[in-house]
């Protein structure tokens, strides 16, 4: 299948490698405003075509599959463009701004029979069935509490502190560990705190998040743009507890007992990127005429994005394109 790219930055290069390790994955189409950085990145990474225009990408019948590579803001609007011309989506995280935004694209996708789906990545990936396969078999015992935290220091980078582009700790690192929590707690959220403290810019600099569910248990969450943190997730059970190591790409899981022996290691599978999942996904449901993904249905991006805005309205925290 030929996939376009749109957005020739950090992210599209590594999707660019990902897709040159994949079968059946062409690198066909790369999409700039600057038809240079466009030109540039598709002679570096093999490319067939390079547009200087989204428009012209959206609007090119060859391509089979667009990922979507640009800042938090663009995203709806690129996505729609795509939907408009019938051209499948695997869009990057978060899926768009806002709850609003997630639903209208559900919509326009659905009324049009275009696939579109989000790009992140744990959700596709095999750990996820290792860490739920790994709970059921109640080697830990019963799951009260997780928690899970992801933190960089990224500060430096302009997008992360641009309110104009939808910048913060949430929409680009929260949004993992919410991931984390819904996809192995599930939604019954009964009530959610959260504590923040701001960057000079007004966007979300560092984070704490709880989730607590109408059965008791609770999922701890935090993310930050100033630090760099251990990125674990644990589940802490009656009979012990478990360590995934590194929430947003798990690369092994480890299992103690309640006197803290190491009682199973798992490994994650090789990968080339980790990106190759929700790829093969894709594409398998383009061909099977499915217009959503199994491992990422439209409503559960609709559902996170509702948290994060439940998030940002504690802290007062509005896009200055959201006023």
């Amino acid at each position: 299948m030929n996939i376009g790219i749109i957005g020739a930055g950090g992210i599209a290069s590594t999707m660019a490698v990902t897709l040159a390790g994949m079968d059946g994955a062409a690198k066909y189409a790369i999409a700039s405003r600057d038809i240079d950085k466009a030109k540039a990145f598709a002679e570096k990474y093999g490319f067939e075509k390079a547009y200087g225009s989204y428009e012209d990408l959206a609007k090119d019948e060859n391509v089979d599959l667009v990922y979507i590579a640009t800042p938090h803001s663009e995203h709806f609007a690129n996505a729609m463009l795509c939907v408009e011309n019938g051209r499948p989506v695997l869009c990057e995280k978060a899926f768009t701004v806002n709850a609003g935004q997630a639903r209208a694209l559900a919509e326009a996708a659905r009324s049009n029979g275009v696939f579109v789906t989000e790009a992140i990545w744990p959700r596709y990936q095999p750990s996820r069935k290792l860490i739920d396969d790994l709970i059921a078999s109640g080697i830990i015992g019963k799951v009260d509490t997780l928690t899970a935290n992801l933190s960089y220091t990224i500060s430096g980078n302009r997008r992360l502190i641009d309110p104009a582009l939808a910048g913060g700790a949430l929409l680009d690192l929260g949004v993992y560990g919410i991931n984390f929590a819904l996809m192995h707690f599930g939604k019954d959220i009964e009530h959610i705190e959260s504590s923040v403290v701001m960057t000079d810019t007004g966007v979300d600099g560092r984070e704490s998040i709880t989730l607590i569910y109408r059965d008791g248990r609770i999922a701890v969450l935090t993310h930050g743009i100033f630090s760099r943190s251990d990125r674990k997730g644990i589940f802490y059970g009656d009979k012990g507890y478990m360590v995934v190591e590194n929430i947003n790409n798990p690369n092994a899981i480890n299992v103690f007992d309640t006197n803290d022996n190491l009682i199973k290691h798992v490994d994650v599978p090789k990968q080339i990127t980790g990106y190759e999942y929700e790829v093969y996904e894709s594409m398998d449901c383009i061909k099977s005429g499915l217009t959503e993904s199994r491992s990422m249905p439209l409503d559960e991006s609709v559902f996170m994005l509702g948290i994060m805005d439940r998030i940002r309205e504690g802290w007062g925290l509005k896009y200055p394109f959201e006023q």
